[in-house]
């Protein structure tokens, strides 16, 4: 007996499954709060050179601010001061109207710089100068921080599957909430980067354990269901962070304003059940039977059926005696996982990439920068329930390739359209960015279909790496803006189409059982869920003695 058929006996979609998904949702709404944070604690204001130096109780203490500003910093072609930018001495004939500014000697400001508060209190930028020269710092932090998240999904992926799900659980919560307080506590931008690098460490396990727990606790008919609808929590909280900023203009009270939520997390944490799939997968038998009760209970079904409780104890006899430490080796140690690990990884790639390019670029289209961010989390919605619509229609391969495919071309197009017309550039960036998201909730699905149960995992945590990866390159990418406006977009387009392609390759998984051993990825059985077949492989919950399928 296969695992689906108990949660067929159980429900494998009620009210537990369902409270579960609720469980989980604070924790997946703190997830984008964090990953996309850097939008609005880095935001580089309008500023200009510090000139209050320069008042020395002479001919300069008796002009009015305005004019202080005329004879000391040089103007831009709109009439906004420079930036980095100050006259070597004070040009006092530029007061005369017919004077020329054009080729006077400047040089970089020597007094800090002023900034203009009416949007935030206090940034990045202004807390440590990180302008001019330096504003390439303020991406540095991002990166640094999804380096973070892409070391701990490794570590992670392991923890998880050697340790259980709920376990690696509780500890990501409790390491985000500390290095999270901590960062907003920070006096040094180099101690700010490493709590900000530890609190990416701690969310990925949250971001891993989330997905999975729902997906191994659901039947097969309801995981897109579950994978798409449970991921709604995602675009809440992306919609929620544009509120918070706008409301909380200071960075040190918005980092805290956004950890806080999990603290509810860790209360909520006792009534998160382990993976009994987990459970089984690694003999743990006592405590599967206690959790599948419990489930049972909840779902108004009947008890464990004293035949299906002899059918699990019998098979956990000969399962105690395999080998059960897998590591990452074995994502590469057989042909079919060696060409799954590539591909998942490259994908990963593609689609994490792409969507951090077009969601850490929330300038550019005329609008609001909180009203670009909320735009851009809000279209996720509808892209998820679009994508759910199609995943049991024409399968996860399609809907992985047509989404990132789509995304790129959506991207391309936005090269050719003159930065004049802003409203057909931010409606084009707009669908990209739903298509994106869309990309993106399937291969969470997809992803956990494709690994066996034994090193799911440890597969969620190689593709995690891969993603964060890829992430981390993303902000560097848009630094590239400096040496040609539109390189940046070409290499999203370009990594978008080559990764949709790529998905191409991978196998569908739509209505299919989860493989439950390697086994069954290399030499995959009749496991269409149409035909009801239950073959006896890895994780078989089948009666001693008995040959025969069952319906």
């Amino acid at each position: 007996m296969k695992f689906e058929n108990i949660l067929e006996e159980i429900d494998g979609f009620g009210p537990f499954q369902i409270a579960l998904i609720i469980l989980l949702c604070t924790p997946r709404i703190v997830l984008p709060c964090h990953f996309l944070l850097n939008n609005f604690i880095a935001a580089l204001p309008p500023h200009r050179c510090d000139i209050s130096a320069l008042h020395d109780g002479g001919l300069f203490g008796n002009l009015t601010q305005e004019q202080r500003l005329t004879v000391s910093v040089p103007l831009r072609e709109n009439g906004e001061p420079k930036s980095c930018e100050m006259f070597a001495e004070p040009q006092f004939q530029l007061l005369d109207n017919d004077s020329n500014a054009a080729d006077l000697p400047t040089v970089q400001c020597q007094n800090g710089w002023v900034y203009d508060n009416s949007s935030f209190t206090s940034t990045l930028a202004t807390e440590w100068d990180l302008v001019c020269d330096r504003k390439s710092l303020t991406k540095t932090t991002s990166t640094i921080f999804f380096f973070g998240v892409m070391i701990g999904a490794i570590v992670f992926g392991f923890l998880c599957d050697k340790y259980g799900r709920k376990n690696t659980l509780l500890a990501s919560y409790i390491m985000a909430i500390v290095f999270g307080f901590s960062s907003a506590f920070a006096n040094s931008f180099i101690l700010f980067a490493v709590l900000r690098f530890l609190t990416g460490f701690g969310l990925t396990g949250i971001s891993i354990n989330s997905i999975v727990l729902s997906i191994e606790w659901v039947d097969t008919s309801h995981r897109s269901f579950i994978g798409v609808i449970g991921s709604l929590a995602w675009s809440a909280g992306n919609m929620l962070l544009a509120g918070f900023a706008f409301l909380v203009n200071d960075w040190r009270t918005l980092i805290m304003t956004v950890t806080a939520p999990l603290g509810f997390a860790v209360l909520t944490w006792w009534w998160i059940p382990e993976s009994a799939r987990w459970l089984l997968a690694n003999g743990k038998v006592e405590q599967a039977q206690f959790y599948l009760e419990q489930c049972s209970k909840f779902n108004k079904r009947q008890k464990l059926s004293s035949k299906l409780k002899m059918e699990t104890q019998s098979s956990m006899k000969s399962l105690e005696k395999q080998e059960k430490n897998y590591t990452y080796l074995h994502l590469i140690k057989t042909p079919e996982m060696r060409r799954l690990t590539l591909l998942t990884g490259i994908v990963w790639y593609g689609v994490a990439s792409t969507y951090y390019g077009i969601s850490l670029n929330i300038s550019g289209f005329g609008l609001d920068m909180y009203l670009t961010h909320f735009i851009y989390a809000a279209i996720e919605v509808p892209a998820k329930l679009m994508i759910y619509c199609f995943l049991n229609i024409i399968g996860r391969r399609k809907c992985q390739a047509g989404t990132l495919l789509l995304t790129g071309i959506c991207i391309a197009i936005n090269i050719f359209i003159p930065e004049g017309l802003w409203h057909l550039r931010a409606v084009v960036a707009i669908l990209g960015k739903g298509l994106s998201e869309a990309s993106f909730t399937t291969i969470f699905l997809y992803t956990t279909e494709l690994y066996p149960t034994v090193i799911r995992q440890n597969g969620l945590g190689y593709t995690n790496f891969m993603s964060r990866l890829g992430i981390s390159v993303a902000p560097l990418v848009l630094m590239l803006e400096d040496v040609w406006t539109v390189l940046p977009q070409i290499i999203i387009c370009s990594v978008a189409i080559i990764s949709g392609l790529m998905s191409l390759l991978l196998p569908e998984t739509v209505n299919k059982r989860l493989p439950e051993t390697i086994d069954d990825v290399e030499k995959p059985r009749r496991n269409d869920i149409s035909s009801h077949s239950v073959e006896s492989s890895g994780v078989l919950l089948e009666l001693k003695g008995t040959t025969e399928t069952k319906q």
